[in-house]
């Protein structure tokens, strides 16, 4: 097994490069794909390499229930450095989980007194308007979704703007983009090097639904105008929302600039001549060693466990 069980965990080095050309060089739909898939596989690698650690370290504490001889010198000369690693990795894993309940915990509770706060008020479309003095836009996700929109944040809207906020909100709910930040989120509780591209997520994800409002109303400088407006007057809606909130997210001035311009260019892979292009192999790169390292870790280590078990 020897190093390959830690490459999995400083491999998310990889995918920096491309957490900021992505956002700049590709289609928002295809950047937030790219960056999700890319931080559950590298995530997902890191986890299992952390959980072998565990158990070599396990092996080690006094009263486990583990067989004996999984604390032979042969399982433990299969990791480097077992004595220290094997214990930190338990004390990381007890801080993964930890840190991965409290994010699943604090979505789902925000959701459920979101909808509950929403069965009081009339109406069963997929608008809620709030009556509430902060102005604020998120999309709630659901059966069904919601848009909710403050009645401070709609006064501060021209009746035409208020088409390309709901359009933007709605391409929140369809395009699924809560899932998509959950499991970036989560991912970067596995593995903090993967915290970078929560943020590159978050730009995409606002530019995606940008690029959608700016398709419904068939004006871009309309849109454009009411996100930067929105930006002005709006404030994070009350509990701290983890969901995708109207111009409260990514850098303004960079997406109405976008929206500003032409549509972006929906292509697959970047050419590989390009800035995007090669940050977009490394991060493809990284990503493929680090599942390859993970499975050699582990089938390297199921190995010396079944030969260290007494029959």
């Amino acid at each position: 097994m020897g190093v390959f069980v830690y490459l999995p965990l400083v491999l998310p080095l990889t995918a920096l490069p491309i957490a900021r050309l992505a956002e700049q060089h590709l289609h928002p739909r295809r950047a937030a794909r790219l960056l999700t898939t890319v931080a559950v596989i590298l995530a997902s690698c890191s986890l299992v390499c952390l959980g072998l650690l565990v158990v070599v370290g396990t092996a080690q504490l006094p009263g486990n229930p583990l067989p004996d001889g999984w604390s032979d010198d042969e399982v433990r000369d299969a990791v480097p450095h077992d004595a220290f690693a094997g214990k930190a990795s338990i004390l990381a894993l007890v801080a993964v989980t930890a840190a991965c309940g409290f994010t699943v915990h604090r979505h789902y509770r925000f959701r459920a007194l979101a909808h509950r706060a929403l069965a009081g008020l009339p109406g069963a479309d997929d608008v809620a308007v709030l009556p509430d003095d902060v102005p604020y836009a998120y999309a709630l996700p659901g059966s069904p979704g919601r848009v909710m929109v403050s009645t401070a944040l709609l006064a501060s809207l021209e009746p035409a703007e208020h088409r390309a906020l709901f359009a933007h909100e709605r391409a929140h709910l369809t395009g699924r983009h809560h899932r998509l930040l959950l499991a970036t989120r989560l991912a970067g509780c596995v593995n903090p090097l993967l915290w970078p591209l929560l943020g590159a997520l978050v730009y995409s994800t606002e530019r995606w639904a940008d690029e959608e409002a700016a398709r419904v109303t068939g004006d871009r400088r309309l849109t454009a105008r009411a996100v930067g407006k929105a930006a002005l007057v709006s404030r994070p809606a009350p509990g701290g929302t983890p969901f995708a909130a109207f111009a409260a997210a990514g850098p303004v001035p960079r997406r109405v600039a976008a929206l500003l311009g032409p549509v972006p260019p929906d292509r697959g892979w970047p050419p590989a001549l390009t800035p995007a292009g090669a940050a977009a192999l490394v991060a493809a790169a990284g990503t493929t060693v680090s599942a390859l390292s993970a499975l050699n870790a582990a089938v390297a280590l199921f190995l010396v466990l079944e030969a260290a078990t007494p029959l």
